[in-house]
């Protein structure tokens, strides 16, 4: 009878010699029943236990190892943590993964292990209660609703699971004003980096070199600023059209925001004109070869979060309030609104719907309500209908009463339209 398999783990392979030379060095190797797997850690003689390279190793090599069951099962029986690796592995995208992976991982921490039976209104309250924030739990668990949702789509699971949400944050309404604005980008387009002296006299004393550490991030607020673009799209920005990628044609002046080979979302990434200034911007940029593939780079490297370097340049331009990279589509929405943009055109051109533009910048607009603030207050043009025809009546017949004149008049204007009457108004 076979012994059972032990399963993936690491193993430390001894080094050979051949002739008294050494012809292979000491290594972890992944040992899964008959196949042995490379994981590039040499094993040095002192070592006793993996490094943690190794166990990195191992752990991508069971995580791809292992398949979830896609088959019909009752939900008592369902890991969450399958049902969100099916999610991933469905929807994965170029260019769409970053932020959903972070998601994922954060739920598995918390509900791998548990069934999906235990999905329930209290267990999400935990949730919230663990993850600490209200409004990045309740985007956590609408991943998990989508991930449940898709389960259940695919005929997965049976039975109904229901997760519940925490209430909606208020909208946030703040913005830039254009000093705030020009203040930012100047403090990240000036700023040097500081090192200190760690050797001679001036030990200890800080220097600014010549390094500007913050440039990548003035240009992510000016296409900020200038299209309302959202931040995956603009760090995404590459003047030449590649996959996961959303294109710039420098050309013919448009933003194409939604990466190639990504499909459309509820998040409207729809093409927008560029304006004028920030054309001539881009296309510089380009021509001087500031940039290599994407308009945000940090040394010469694309770049999949400016919130650090957005933080720092906040902090220096000492801004108040929480300013964070989506301000700055508050910003492009709230001027063109106070530049009197019609709601359709400016929603259009943000890759918004008119209805949220309308319900959360439309104050911002120099017409709104100002037709009611200006009636408000204008002396009332009341006539009555029945003192008119009363005066009318009274003038022509000074016995009828004024509820006999007022039957007449509606007999007279109210009557129905004589059939011949009817059937010329038809022909029109």
């Amino acid at each position: 009878m076979p012994r059972p398999s032990k399963g993936a783990r690491l193993y430390r392979r001894k080094a050979r010699y051949r002739g008294g030379n050494l012809v292979a060095h000491s290594v972890w190797i992944i040992k899964d029943g008959d196949r042995h797997i490379a994981t590039g850690c040499i094993a040095s003689a002192s070592e006793t236990k993996p490094p943690q390279k190794a166990e990195q190793a191992l752990a991508d090599y069971i995580a791809q190892k292992y398949q979830p069951e896609r088959s019909r099962r009752d939900i008592d029986d369902i890991d969450c943590a399958d049902v969100l690796s099916i999610y991933l592995t469905d929807i994965g995208e170029p260019g769409d993964q970053f932020e959903i992976e972070a998601r994922i991982d954060r739920l598995n921490d918390y509900w791998g292990g548990k069934k999906l039976s235990a999905v329930n209104a209290q267990t999400c309250a935990a949730y919230v209660k663990h993850r600490g924030s209200k409004g990045g739990a309740r985007r956590d668990l609408e991943t998990f609703r989508a991930a449940i949702n898709h389960h259940a789509k695919e005929g997965f699971h049976r039975g109904t699971v229901r997760v519940s949400l925490p209430p909606k944050g208020e909208a946030r309404d703040q913005w830039l004003t254009r000093k705030e604005a020009a203040a930012l980008v100047w403090q990240c387009w000036r700023y040097r980096e500081k090192q200190t002296i760690h050797a001679g006299s001036s030990k200890g004393d800080p220097i600014r070199t010549d390094r500007r550490p913050l440039r990548h991030v003035a240009r992510f607020i000016l296409i900020g600023l200038y299209t309302g673009t959202r931040a995956g799209a603009i760090a995404t920005a590459s003047p030449y059209p590649e996959l996961g990628h959303s294109y710039v044609d420098l050309e013919r002046g448009i933003f194409y925001r939604r990466p190639i080979g990504k499909r459309a979302t509820k998040k409207r990434q729809t093409p927008a004109p560029l304006p004028p200034r920030l054309l001539a911007h881009m296309r510089r940029w380009k021509d001087r070869k500031l940039i290599s593939t994407c308009f945000v780079e940090f040394n010469g490297k694309p770049v999949a979060s400016v919130k650090k370097g957005f933080k720092s340049a906040v902090d220096l331009a000492k801004l108040p309030g929480k300013i964070t990279p989506h301000t700055l589509r508050h910003t492009a929405a709230t001027w063109l609104m106070q530049r009197g943009v019609p709601i359709w055109e400016a929603a259009g051109f943000l890759g918004m719907s008119p209805e949220v533009l309308q319900d959360t910048y439309g104050h911002h607009h120099p017409d709104h309500l100002h037709g009611a603030a200006a009636a408000i207050g204008q002396k009332a043009r009341y006539v009555s209908v029945v003192k008119s025809v009363v005066d009318l009546g009274t003038a022509t017949d000074e016995n009828k009463k004024p509820k006999e004149i007022w039957s007449e008049w509606q007999d007279s204007n109210l009557r129905p339209l004589r059939p011949e009457r009817s059937e010329h108004l038809l022909t029109y």
